[in-house]
């Protein structure tokens, strides 16, 4: 915690086991304990933090369980991972250390972004239900429990609503809203347990206003963003960290489809006239992502000259939360 001001420090001994300074060892102020459980320990550790933490910084104490998550060392799963955004926060996130497990369909392309970083490759159809049933428990009972989950994979089908079949539909609102929502159904018991965990999910400045020929992405999007907002609230006070990402325009092959909608590209023309949505490189998402990930931020957008339009959407959700702070779940 050096990057705290000195007022906000806490030594090492007062974290929970689940602070980096702790992991993988006992608990300093219990390391004199003979014969004493690993669990006993940790237990004991965090009974011992929650008390000295609160007597020295009172209503300031959670601050301290949320830290973020140092990715050096930890696993993280990444949806989506063989190219575009998905691609790039995989080989940003290996880069500072973390044990990467790639998730998509394209096997051939994904084996050779996860060869590239060392990472683990796992190729999966997630809009099949029958792939994505366990999928959390099957990886972590071979490479071990995942730390952090980034939802990334999506889909988009642009052309106007009235053009749009049943499977347009189901395909578009099941990779962008089921597929997420069910990971973290999975995940997040799992993370409970260990008192250790990151979710991230990758949404869209979409999903504040929607646009014509994108009315499928940009109301899945809004649900995603909807329920994570909600889910963020719910586990307040626990040591599982939420980054909602909401960005504008990246240069992918999804953003190439887009503009090849009439309409859709006449309202980028006028955006990048009036420079509110310039391009964001994709590096530049996948730095502010593990950066997000590392200091549990618990809101990124990208590029920042919008970032009113989702605080205008999240306005009452946040008075929701002001309105129910301290009753008891």
């Amino acid at each position: 915690d050096d990057h705290l001001p000195r007022r906000h420090r806490v030594a090492a001994d007062e974290f929970p086991p689940t602070h980096a300074a702790t992991r993988g060892t006992r608990p300093l102020v219990l390391r004199h304990v003979a014969g004493a459980s690993d669990d006993r320990c940790n237990a004991l550790a965090r009974r011992t933090a929650v008390s000295s933490i609160a007597r020295r910084h009172g209503r300031n104490a959670r601050r301290y369980y949320s830290q973020g998550v140092d990715l050096n060392g930890v696993r993280v799963l990444v949806t989506g991972a063989s190219r575009g955004i998905g691609e790039a926060i995989a080989r940003e996130a290996a880069r500072r250390g973390a044990k990467v497990i790639g998730v998509a369909r394209s096997t051939g392309v994904l084996n050779g972004v996860m060869q590239s970083i060392s990472g683990v490759a796992y190729p999966c159809d997630l809009s099949v239900d029958s792939e994505r049933a366990s999928l959390i428990e099957r990886l972590e009972a071979v490479h071990g429990p995942i730390d952090v989950l980034i939802n990334n994979a999506g889909v988009d089908d642009t052309k106007m609503f009235a053009q749009t079949s049943t499977l347009d539909v189901q395909r578009v609102i099941t990779l962008n809203q089921i597929v997420p929502i069910e990971l973290m159904r999975q995940a997040l018991p799992r993370m409970q347990s260990r008192n250790r965990g990151h979710v991230v999910n990758i949404s869209s400045l979409a999903a504040a206003g929607g646009f014509a020929g994108m009315t499928l992405y940009c109301s899945s999007k809004a649900g995603l963003s909807g329920f994570h907002r909600v889910l963020r609230h719910e586990l307040k006070g626990s040591y599982i960290g939420m980054t909602l990402v909401e960005i504008g325009p990246i240069p992918t092959d999804m953003l190439a489809s887009v503009k090849g909608l009439r309409a859709a590209e006449r309202m980028f023309s006028r955006l990048r006239r009036l420079q509110l949505l310039p391009e964001v490189p994709r590096e530049r998402v996948a730095e502010a992502v593990c950066d997000a990930v590392e200091r549990n931020t618990a809101n990124v957008c990208l590029p920042k000259r919008a970032k009113i339009y989702p605080l205008l959407v999240g306005l009452p959700q946040q008075i929701v939360n002001l309105i129910t702070t301290n009753i008891k779940r």
